[in-house]
């Protein structure tokens, strides 16, 4: 009777088509996120969740709304799943960043999140997801499935977390498709997870990149 976490990220926006840095923009999803989305919902229903929180973010909230209504349940909106604030660099597409500022964008790119001004570390974001993971599986009794509507990147640093690895395993992680979903399962022993699936899908779309850790975040 272990606990189970799924962890999904948004539909697609228009910019996580062209590559446009999110952060903490309030950007909705577009067409295509929308029917991501509506095609998400029944297939994360079936997981039976009895409780769905979600970024306050629109593009989340939006995605989640399309889950809660499938699986009746009300979205619980909390900013500790938001994505990475991008600082002064929000707004920028991968290529202006790497024009206006090349040696900041090596470095960003390398992975060292410090270096983008007024942005968030890798630690930040972790430790602020995982503190509200923390409290999702704390409110599941067992048995049950809980689902939360996040971002690509902040959902790939809250996994490595969770699990216990080391930070610089986000490298070997290809990064989620728009409405892709990682599955975490409960050990018996220890209230640990395990990693039960990375990046599934309902739908074959194409992959949208984004600013923060290359393709499929954001």
């Amino acid at each position: 009777m272990s606990r189970r976490l799924v962890l999904l990220r948004h539909g697609q926006t228009d910019w996580n088509a062209i590559g446009r840095g999110q952060g903490h923009a309030d950007v909705e999803i577009n067409d295509l996120g929308h029917d991501q989305a509506a095609a998400v919902g029944p297939v994360i229903a079936a997981y039976a969740p009895s409780m769905l929180w979600s970024s306050d973010l629109a593009r989340a909230r939006q995605t989640a709304t399309y889950v809660g209504k499938e699986c009746g349940l009300e979205p619980q909106l909390d900013a500790r799943f938001r994505e990475f604030d991008l600082g002064e660099r929000t707004g920028l597409t991968m290529a202006e960043y790497a024009e206006q500022f090349p040696a900041e964008y090596a470095d960003f790119r390398a992975g060292h999140f410090t270096a983008v001004p007024g942005g968030e570390t890798s630690t930040e974001v972790a430790l602020r997801f995982r503190a509200g993971l923390d409290d999702v599986v704390g409110a599941l009794a067992a048995g049950e499935t809980g689902v939360v509507v996040s971002h690509g990147a902040a959902l790939k640093v809250a996994t490595i977390s969770l699990l216990g690895w080391p930070a610089d395993h986000a490298s070997g992680f290809q990064g989620l498709d728009n409405c892709g979903w990682v599955v975490l399962d409960e050990l018996v022993e220890g209230g640990r997870f395990r990693l039960a699936a990375w990046n599934l899908t309902a739908t074959a779309t194409p992959a949208t990149p984004d600013f923060a850790s290359g393709p499929r975040t954001g």
